[in-house]
This record gives structure tokens, C-alpha cells and sequence, in this order.
């Protein structure tokens, strides 16, 4: 069997269209892939983006709320969105023979969502209700504290979801500004994966977006990460600790690096975090690391929830574990955490909702489809004194903290930030 290439097309408006076909595969994922989100928001409508996601499916000049979803269940589908720090994305997933109608509701809800004032009232204290479950979510609200102390006073440190004070003013017309100032042709990905052709997917895009402008005007400040330190002392039954440093960003060399560094140090049962703080000492029930790359940026994170009687001991343990890998990283465990990576990156395109979204990913951050194979020469490629040296890189400089629980036996954050003094 013959395989279709990957293809991209750019339509006169900007508007570039992605296939990836997979002739093994009766279904096919549908997205569109936007090149803003909270981080290309004002200060004074932080949450815009999060909330016209949401809008986005509350009904167009021709189809209700309702419409919308029961055009796509009715053939046994399913649509959702997301909204991130840097973009936004809508997708569906259904038959082959339904792309036609996935792909014109899509286009429907980004080019002729009304925005009516009554959804939004209903929709804006749904928001409401998600902020209030995240800060009742200790491990989930503590990253947005960590994210607004690694970044303060930008963009880039603002919570995705916005603060209830600007979501209650949030209206119609701070939806529609930032929908007609961002949601144009040069912003938007739209990318197809499955049972498709390119021709003909691309003719049923060109005249789907026919409305559609070229503008696209997205501003922001760059990322500039500042150590520091944020306590909120809670009657939890754990205490949720983060520990940063300023990482690297997609467009930096050592990308690939860093993604390694995170799986040998706490990226699964057989890194060094969890078998030293769970395993040998139990610790914490929860440790693990993870790298957020952005486009100028990024963040490496470790994160441990533990009892308030460890705390004491496990941030010690916690930062010698950490600045143990700058002075020795063993081929072993590079090539473990190789093959982890590999694998997880092998297996997620074994969806189709997995390859258009790395799809759309890529084009929106390197402007073209980056193919598996460079990848995986990319992976191939980092040596043990590459992680190493890496490491010595970011931990060597003075990191942020967020802590959360009973915070009494947590030590002050000037002793230490002194445990990774370079």
C-alpha cells in the first residue's frame, strides 16, 4: 500500500491546510489550531480567550447550542476545545464519510458564532464554577501560583482560566474584539488526519473559510523568568510543593535535551526522583518533573505532594537529587529515557486526534510538519554529558517555589535557593 504524504496548502488569506492521511483507519480528526491564547491577552480581559473557546459552541447564525452538538452525535462523533498559554484549538472526530459536516461546523462557530448575551450570562458562571474547582484542587491550582511567580506581571505568568473579578465584567464586545483581531487566516491551522485526500480536503476548507480575513495581530511581551517564592499555608492533609527554573523553549538547541533531563530525573517509576523520594525513603506519594517550552521559553518543573512530618526532610533530598544530575548523568538511564520518549512519541501517533494535534502544533511553532524521523535523529543524538551539562545549565541558578498545605516545616526560600547556588 502506497501512503500519502503529509501536505500543506496556504489558501490567499493566510489560511494554511495540513493532511495527514491514514488509509488503515475508518475515521478521521478534524481541528483547527489558533496561534493565541492566554499569553496574547490585555491584563484587563485576562481569561478572553478561555471564555470565547467556550462561546465558540453556544450557536451561530445558523445552528443553536444544541445544533452543534447533535449534528456531530448524531453520527456517532465527538467535538472538543482547549485553550492554552500560547494557542487555542477546536477539533472533531468522526467517520470518514463525515468530515464534510465536521469541518462546516467548525468553520461555522469560528466565523459565525452571535455571542448572544443570555449564553453568555449562562456561560460566564460556568467559567465561574471551573475557576472555583480549580482553587479547591490544591495540586491543580498550586501550577497557576507557580506560573504567576515564575512570570510576574506578564502574560505568560496570567491563569488560562482568568480571575473571577475580570470574567464577571468579561461582555459581548471584549469577546468580539479579540475574536476579529486574532481569529484570522495567518493565525489559524487547519489540519485533517485520517481517512482524507489533500485536494479534496483543501477545496472543502478554501470554501468553508471563504469569509475568512488574513489579519492576524498577535502581541505579547517576552518571557522573562525571576526567582521567587509564593506560601499560602492551608488545613490540607498534604503539602503541594513546585519547584522551577527558568527552562528552555521550543526554538532552543537543547529542547530535546531538556525533555530527557525531565525523564531521568522524575519522568516515570525508574527515574531518580521517584525511586529515591518514594521508593527508598517514601517521602511523598507524588513526585515528577515535566519541561513547558514556549515559544521564547520555558519552565522545568519538579512537583512533590507530601506529608507535613517529611517536609522538613524531603526538600533536602529533593535538591541534592537535583543538583546530583548536573555532576553525573549514566548512559543507561540516557538511553532508558530515550526509549521512553521514543515510544511515547511512536504511540501517540497511533491516533489520529494525536497526529493532527502535533500536526497543528508544529505548524503554528516551526511553520512547517516536522517529520518523525528528524525527531527521532533529534532524540537519538543527545549524549549523557548533553543532559549533564544541561542541568548544570539550569540548575545552577536560583529557582521559584509555590508551596501549599502546612507549610510550617518548609524551610525559608533564601536557605534554599542557596542549595543551587552555581
Amino acid at each position: 500500500m502506497t501512503i500519502a504524504p503529509i501536505e500543506v496548502t496556504a489558501l490567499p488569506n493566510g489560511l494554511r491546510i495540513v493532511t495527514d492521511p491514514v488509509p488503515t483507519v475508518e475515521t478521521v480528526c478534524v481541528g483547527v489550531w489558533v496561534g493565541v491564547g492566554t499569553r496574547h491577552e490585555p491584563a484587563p480581559v485576562n481569561g478572553v480567550a478561555h471564555l470565547l473557546e467556550h462561546m465558540a459552541f453556544k450557536g451561530t447564525r445558523r445552528r443553536t447550542a444544541l445544533d452543534i452538538a447533535a449534528e456531530i452525535e448524531n453520527v456517532g462523533g465527538h467535538m472538543n476545545a482547549y485553550t492554552s498559554r500560547e494557542n487555542t484549538a477546536y477539533y472533531c472526530k468522526v467517520l470518514k464519510e463525515d468530515a464534510g459536516l465536521a469541518l462546516d461546523v467548525l468553520a461555522d462557530i469560528l466565523q459565525h458564532s452571535v455571542l448572544d448575551d443570555a449564553e453568555l450570562t449562562r456561560e460566564r458562571a460556568v467559567v465561574l464554577q471551573e475557576i472555583g474547582q480549580a482553587h479547591d484542587t490544591p495540586d491543580d491550582i498550586i501550577f497557576d501560583h507557580f506560573q504567576a511567580t515564575a512570570y510576574p506581571d506578564q502574560a505568560l505568568g496570567r491563569p488560562v482560566l482568568g480571575t473571577p473579578e475580570i470574567v464577571r465584567a468579561l461582555g459581548r464586545g471584549d469577546l468580539c474584539r479579540y475574536l476579529d483581531r486574532h481569529y484570522g487566516g495567518r493565525g489559524l491551522v487547519v489540519v485533517a488526519s485520517g481517512a482524507i485526500t489533500h485536494a479534496r480536503f483543501v477545496a472543502m476548507v478554501a470554501e468553508a473559510f471563504a469569509e475568512l480575513a488574513d489579519r492576524h495581530e498577535p502581541e505579547t511581551d517576552r518571557a522573562r523568568f525571576v526567582s521567587g517564592e509564593y506560601r499560602e499555608p492551608r488545613d490540607l492533609e498534604q503539602v503541594h510543593l513546585l519547584l522551577g527554573f527558568d527552562g528552555v523553549g521550543y526554538h532552543d538547541p537543547d529542547f530535546y535535551a531538556a525533555n530527557m533531563l525531565s525523564t531521568v530525573l522524575g519522568g516515570g517509576m525508574s527515574s531518580r526522583l521517584f525511586q529515591e523520594i518514594r521508593e527508598k525513603r517514601g517521602l511523598a506519594y507524588s513526585v515528577y518533573t515535566y519541561a513547558s517550552a514556549y515559544e521564547d521559553g520555558g519552565l522545568f518543573g519538579v512537583y512533590a505532594g507530601t506529608g507535613e512530618a517529611d517536609l522538613s526532610e524531603l526538600v533536602p533530598v529533593l535538591a541534592d537529587e537535583i543538583a546530583k544530575v548536573a555532576r553525573d548523568v549514566g548512559a543507561e538511564e540516557v538511553d532508558r529515557a530515550r526509549a521512553q520518549l521514543k515510544a511515547s512519541l511512536l504511540m501517540g501517533l497511533e491516533s489520529t486526534m494525536g497526529r493532527a494535534e502535533q500536526l497543528g502544533q508544529q505548524l503554528l511553532v516551526y511553520g512547517r510538519p516536522v517529520p518523525v524521523e528528524e525527531m527521532v535523529a533529534k532524540l537519538d543524538a543527545v549524549t549523557p554529558d548533553r543532559v549533564a551539562a544541561l542541568a548544570d545549565r539550569l540548575f545552577t541558578a536560583r529557582p521559584t517555589l509555590a508551596a501549599m498545605g502546612p507549610l510550617s516545616r518548609l524551610e525559608p526560600f533564601d536557605r534554599l535557593a542557596r542549595r543551587f547556588a552555581g
